[in-house]
């Protein structure tokens, strides 16, 4: 060890302290480092994650708070109704009679002296664009409840959503049964609780969600209360109990969110799950998405996330929800309610709209809100305060190291380049290994035993950080500067990466870098606290200082990306089989690995032999790959808790030609894979004659199948065709062609009437023969949706949802073609009818039988019949 790096003290005569240094620690103890900050995150941020609120029983009643027992209670009798399919008796009748039961039992507890109570069922038609899709809806039903205060003349009302309806198999204990209860607990404390508010609140309990969010556009588009509601609360669910997050508000509008914060109990909400839901990054939709555009009202959105595993499953069922859950849920929303039911604001929302908020929570414990421009001053301001800290240390180091300015500024920005090689290297590591497992029909390795994540994604991320710098420090040991001022730069020079990051991210208007700001913040705190002290320049004695500082930006930003990996995990197993679903974890767990120990991987170098270290993890890495590829631990499926979705349709599929004569006539199941490794693992499951329907698609409208809904269409290049015998449906879908007849007043359009009948779910696919310009110049369905067709090769897609209204559609096709010859093919019309509740005959039972336990079903019969008109 050089004169430089000894221990010494103030001895240049002058009071001035210089650079001096400890001895190194042991390497082992750089490994220790590392394991405390690991030990930490499973020591404080995940108990907290999971934490839930004890649970009120009814002797608690009177108080006006959430009661979590008496809602528990209510959510177990809505289950046992079962599955409530749209269209089906549970949902249509037996849901909408329970709801019904429990609100007129609310009623009569009414404080008739305080409020008013007056109940709507909403039966409703209408359309509206869903991706490629028309969702069409005919008697679909809302429930729909307002609670208003005596004395108030507000003509704003406050409405709370959440919707009643389920998939096909599911009895949906948390999506959305959960939040219905909720709703209903909330009306009932508020019926009979003498606490005035000041705006009426509207509880829409809707019907049929699950169909393409048909019965909330019903409602704000139909019903007498819409016009009225001036901002929504909307609850849905994605998994099975915990705590709820807020992942949307506005737009537009940041008081919502000071009211969220003014109100909840029990916090969960980031910028940053509004931002990667908005940008499509997740594929999938709320009825608060229906709310803000066709209502044009702000609002907040929240959603159960935790154990999405069991979503849309058989296994949603309420042995799945902590009670503890619902009344964290209940909490929250109760609170939020009674806030905004007596917020000016609620008067004019339009006077209020001051661009977005940046929102966050720290582990539960608190809610910060505040405006987007205010965001942008603290990125700004912190990242500047940084620079002209680190621009301070370097001049002291120079001074005090007698050493030239330029000598120090080198060695920062030769430390700059080396830790965004880092930076790119820990974000790309892990991603490399996503695409390395994938490539070999390995992913999801993760799925069912999450601790994996550290090994797979955490580690490399960690080698891609430390590595570079690690190597560069080894290579400085003869450097004139000291290695004490050496490691400091190189925490420098990752705040400078930072706050440039801050700065750009900012300048586009991406409001989640508030993540990077707190951790900016507290470094620039522990630097400034080390210059003033003259720790900076006593060894490691700065180090202190430094790594207390850590603890918070750590905590935090480790919670954050742990959120979502809790969340988007269960996703990935669900969102197709066209895309490597391992990479988006790969990014978070990186993402997370890189913001929250950017600033302390270096600090390994504090410690003799680091590069020891950075072998404990390449050993660890490569056991857990080991572990992920050739053994049982690395099987992503489990019975009950982490299952395989398999998604198929028992179909007869029918082709007629111009003449009325048949070209095929066919059955087999259609396959949908919801999962990257696709029919792998169905294991004893005989798809003996299997082929992919890439081909059938190159060849047919909408590849001639019975495409159900947009997951179906985005997938419809991997799905997959089993052929069987014939399949006879539980009743036919008929086409009718009423009549067809040149127009009168135009002989270039000829209008063709039509009549089809089936089953509650139906869907019409409409593709003229273009070549002869022939085109839609108008119909019955939505005008919007003729003017901005779908993009080529896809036909128009019109999916209805028949509620408890007779399932059948009249419909008109005008045809026009400039040289009015109509007696040759104009255009294709395909009809689908799904079945969904059937199970099928004794073939489709006999298949169903074979899977193995750890798939979940969900399939029915469905025809699809190809006309040529």
């Amino acid at each position: 060890m050089s004169d430089k790096d000894k221990l010494i003290s103030n001895e240049d005569g002058k009071g001035t302290p210089r650079p001096s240094s400890t001895p190194r620690s042991p390497w082992y103890c750089g490994v220790a480092f590392l394991l405390f900050w690991i030990i930490l995150f499973f020591a404080i941020v995940i108990p907290l994650f999971y934490r839930l609120p004890p649970v009120l029983t009814v002797e608690d009643s009177g108080k006006g708070a959430f009661i979590g027992e008496r809602a528990y209670k209510t959510l177990n009798e809505l289950v046992q109704i079962g599955p409530r399919l749209t269209g089906s008796a549970a949902n249509e009748v037996d849901a909408v009679s329970f709801l019904l039961l429990e609100i007129n039992d609310i009623k009569k507890n009414l404080l008739e002296e305080y409020f008013n109570l007056d109940i709507d069922v909403q039966m409703t038609s209408g359309s509206h664009i869903y991706s490629s899709l028309l969702e069409m809806y005919e008697g679909v039903q809302n429930v729909v409840v307002k609670l208003s205060s005596k004395n108030s003349t507000s003509e704003s009302y406050l409405l709370v959503n959440s919707h009643f309806d389920t998939v096909l198999t599911s009895p949906g204990a948390g999506d959305d049964g959960f939040m219905v209860a909720t709703m209903l607990e909330i009306l009932r404390v508020m019926a009979t609780t003498k606490q005035h508010f000041e705006h009426p609140v509207v509880f829409l309990f809707n019907g049929d969600e699950e169909m393409g969010m048909q019965a909330s556009h019903g409602f704000i588009t139909q019903h007498k209360w819409a016009g009225n509601c001036k901002a929504v609360v909307n609850l849905e669910g994605a998994g099975g109990g915990g705590r709820e997050i807020l992942f949307q508000t506005g737009p537009s509008h940041p008081w919502l969110s000071r009211y969220y914060g003014k109100s909840a109990k029990h916090p969960l909400a980031t910028t940053l799950a509004e931002e990667i839901f908005q940008a499509g990054l997740i594929d999938s939709a709320t009825d608060y998405r229906i709310f803000v555009q066709y209502g044009d009202i702000p609002g907040l959105d929240f959603g159960q996330f935790i154990n999405g595993y069991i979503y849309h499953t058989k296994y949603d069922r309420i042995d799945a929800i902590p009670r503890g859950a619902i009344q964290n849920t209940g909490d929250n929303i109760l609170g939020l309610v009674r806030a905004l039911a007596n917020a000016p604001e609620m008067h004019d929302t339009y006077a209020n709209r001051e661009g977005h908020a940046v929102f966050f929570d720290f582990l539960g414990l608190f809610f910060v809100s505040y405006t987007e421009e205010t965001g942008k001053t603290l990125n700004y301001g912190v990242s500047g305060l940084t620079l002209i800290l680190i621009f301070i240390s370097v001049w002291r180091m120079s001074a005090v190291s007698s050493l030239s300015s330029c000598h120090v500024v080198q060695r920062l920005i030769i430390l700059m380049v080396i830790q965004i090689l880092g930076f790119v290297l820990g974000l790309a590591l892990p991603i490399l290994v996503a695409y390395f497992f994938d490539s070999f029909g390995l992913s999801l390795t993760y799925f069912s035993s999450p601790y994996l994540l550290i090994g797979l994604y955490v580690c490399p991320s960690l080698i891609g950080l430390t590595l570079p710098i690690t190597i560069y420090y080894q290579s400085q040991q003869k450097n004139k500067l000291p290695f004490v001022y050496h490691l400091q730069l190189g925490l420098h020079s990752w705040a400078i990466v930072l706050s440039l990051l801050v700065l750009g991210a900012t300048t586009f208007g991406i409001r989640s870098v508030y993540g990077i700001t707190i951790s900016l913040a507290f470094y620039a705190i522990s630097l400034a606290v080390n210059l003033l002290t003259t720790l900076h320049d006593r060894g490691y004695r700065w180090s202190g200082m430094f790594m207390s500082f850590q603890l918070i930006p750590f905590l935090y930003l480790s919670s954050l990306i742990y959120t979502f990996i809790v969340a988007m995990t269960p996703m990935n197993g669900r969102s197709g089989s066209a895309s490597n679903p391992d990479t988006m974890i790969a990014a978070l767990s990186a993402l997370g690995t890189v913001l929250s120990l950017g600033f302390l991987a270096p600090v390994i170098n504090m410690f003799r032999r680091p590069t020891f270290v950075v072998l404990t993890l390449v050993l660890a890495s490569g056991i857990t790959m080991y572990l992920a590829g050739s053994t049982q631990i690395g099987f992503p499926y489990r019975p009950k808790t982490n299952s395989e979705r398999v998604m198929y349709q028992h179909v007869r599929r029918i082709f007629y030609e111009y003449d009325g004569t048949v070209s095929k006539d066919e059955s087999g199941y259609l396959f949908n894979f919801q999962d990257r490794r696709e029919e792998r693992p169905f294991v004893g499951v005989n798809l003996t004659g299997s082929v992919r329907t890439r081909s059938e698609c190159n060849k047919h409208m909408m590849c001639g199948m019975p495409l159900f809904d947009e997951r179906w269409v985005h997938n419809r290049l991997q799905g997959m065709w089993l052929p069987r015998e014939t399949i006879e449906p539980p009743f036919p879908t008929k086409l009718e062609l009423i009549s067809k007849k040149v127009m009168k007043n135009d002989s270039t359009i000829v209008r063709f009437k039509f009549r089809v009948t089936g089953p509650p779910h139906l869907s019409l696919f409409i593709e003229p023969y273009k070549d002869d310009f022939v085109t839609v110049s108008n119909w019955t369905f939505s005008q919007n949706y003729l003017k901005n067709p779908p993009a080529s090769p896809l036909s128009y897609h019109i999916f209805i949802t028949f509620g408890i209204a007779n399932p059948t559609l009249d419909f008109t096709l005008d045809i026009s073609k400039p040289n009015g010859d109509f007696e040759v093919p104009l255009f294709q019309l395909g009809v689908s009818g799904h079945y969904m509740g059937d199970k099928g005959d004794e073939s489709s039972l006999k298949l169903a039988s074979t899977f193995p336990s750890y798939a979940i079903l969900v399939h029915w019969p469905s025809t699809y019949q190809r006309y040529i008109f």
